[in-house]
């Protein structure tokens, strides 16, 4: 049995025509591809008919330089190869795009800024799991979507025109220009003209999330209560009910604009704001004065509020849990990497940005307040509720996720809490970039994408 898995060679210009492609002898036997009569050839968008030329004691497959350049090839490379005999179709693939933020065309070594070398680890990945990846911006969508201008590697990162893709990973980081019209425009169309899959293809909000999972009552167990916060009497209910709440801004994201408020015997309160250089308190005398002093910022955002926790700390420093899941070649989710991040010594929020230490799951929690039996179980229950957290997102939530960043607590009792999902995860919060290095969490996205492009 011969691999679907094929070198494909770029030939001197002269020697094939545009309509023609040599394969080796044993693939024409394998499938049944007729000699001689036109089949189409799919590679993404692309559609052609091309004649299929046998080649003798060969594994390989031959293409000229004219049609290499429609395919958005620049060299010889490796690609998935598959046959349908009831539509005569020949399909080389699996074809990827990545939708990211911005490029600088004048930075040749660093088109794409702090994600160039995440970039070119996705085509280092999909060279060995024979695949072609190419990425563009909103900038690019524009006119017909059958051919993008694309950033490909080729000995250097180069932009030319590509089909659009098998498959499309939405990487963008902002609301703003994923809601752009040309964006949700082309989202669209490619999903119903090309029957391209489009994962990852919005951001969630977190009361969106919280709302979705409260529908399953095994996921219940993992929310604390929280609402969006929208009135005086929510935010003394919740008050008078938890000693401690946190306001987060519904569509925040790296710990940004998150304010922990404490309940005090004498009926004050203090807020707390995590900002870039620490924690910034405020104290109020009552209820009423704390609530004129966050009213004002609910005019331009929107507010979860949080039932507070009694998480584990190391010596005072809180801990979370940053979960990677993806899903793998069968499109089932997995549990890819998961990492305890330790706040800062002047921070209530762990993410790295504000100082946040990583270690291991076990490490974080044998150095914390916990122990016992809930100290021993604590990475198995971890596991469990991200990927019993992804189902519910995908159960619930209609929109197509194909990796998901999911931030969990333990409290005091070892039980697990939700704090944040996020569909965008960011590819530096689990383990360092090396050059040369593919990571678990790029070959799966590979391997994703391949299960959705049939390849």
């Amino acid at each position: 049995m011969l691999k679907s898995k094929v070198a494909v060679q770029v030939i001197s210009p002269g020697i094939l025509p545009d309509d023609a492609i040599m394969l080796g002898d044993a693939y024409l036997r394998q499938w049944k591809i007729p000699q001689g009569q036109p089949v189409t050839l799919k590679f993404g968008a692309l559609r052609q008919y091309v004649k299929v030329v046998p080649v003798e004691r060969f594994d390989g497959m031959r293409i000229g330089q004219s049609l290499a350049r429609k395919m958005g090839l620049l060299a010889s490379t490796s690609l998935r190869i598959r046959y349908r005999s009831e539509s005569a179709t020949l399909s080389l693939g699996p074809l990827i795009g990545v939708l990211i933020s911005r490029d600088d065309p004048e930075q040749r070594d660093r088109p794409f800024g702090s994600i160039t070398m995440f970039c070119k680890e996705l085509v280092d990945a999909c060279a060995a799991q024979g695949a072609h990846v190419y990425f563009f911006t909103p900038e690019h969508l524009k006119g017909n979507h059958n051919v993008i201008e694309g950033w490909v590697y080729a000995e250097g990162w180069r932009k030319i025109p590509v089909p659009s893709p098998d498959v499309v990973n939405n990487r963008l980081t902002s609301r703003k220009l994923e809601n752009r019209p040309n964006v949700q425009q082309y989202i669209h169309e490619v999903k119903v003209q090309y029957k391209s899959a489009v994962f990852n293809e919005k951001f969630l909000d977190k009361a969106e999330v919280f709302e979705a999972l409260a529908k399953d009552p095994s996921l219940v167990r993992y929310l604390p209560e929280s609402h969006v916060l929208r009135s005086f009497p929510m935010l003394k209910n919740m008050c008078n009910k938890y000693h401690t709440v946190f306001l987060k801004p519904v569509r925040g994201s790296l710990g940004k604009g998150i304010i922990r408020i404490t309940r005090h015997d004498s009926d004050s309160y203090s807020a707390q704001y995590a900002t870039v250089g620490g924690t910034r308190r405020q104290h109020f005398s009552s209820m009423l004065k704390l609530y004129g002093a966050i009213s004002g910022k609910m005019k331009t955002v929107r507010y979860q509020i949080q039932q507070g926790l009694q998480l584990i700390d190391i010596v005072g420093r809180p801990v979370d849990f940053r979960a990677l899941v993806q899903k793998n070649e069968t499109g089932k989710w997995v549990l890819t990497s998961i990492v305890a991040r330790t706040a800062g010594s002047h921070h209530f929020v762990s993410n790295l940005a504000r100082g946040g230490t990583l270690s291991t799951v076990r490490e974080a929690v044998g150095k914390s307040n916990l122990t016992g039996a809930n100290s021993h179980d604590a990475p198995g229950k971890l596991q469990r509720a991200a990927l019993d957290i992804a189902q519910g997102i995908d159960t619930f939530i209609p929109a197509h996720f194909g990796e998901l960043g999911i931030d969990l607590a333990l409290d005091t009792h070892g039980r697990v809490w939700l704090l944040e999902v996020n569909s965008k995860p960011s590819k530096n919060d689990n383990t360092p970039l090396q050059d040369g290095k593919i990571r678990p969490s790029v070959r799966n996205m590979i391997r994703y994408a391949r299960h959705l492009a049939e390849f």
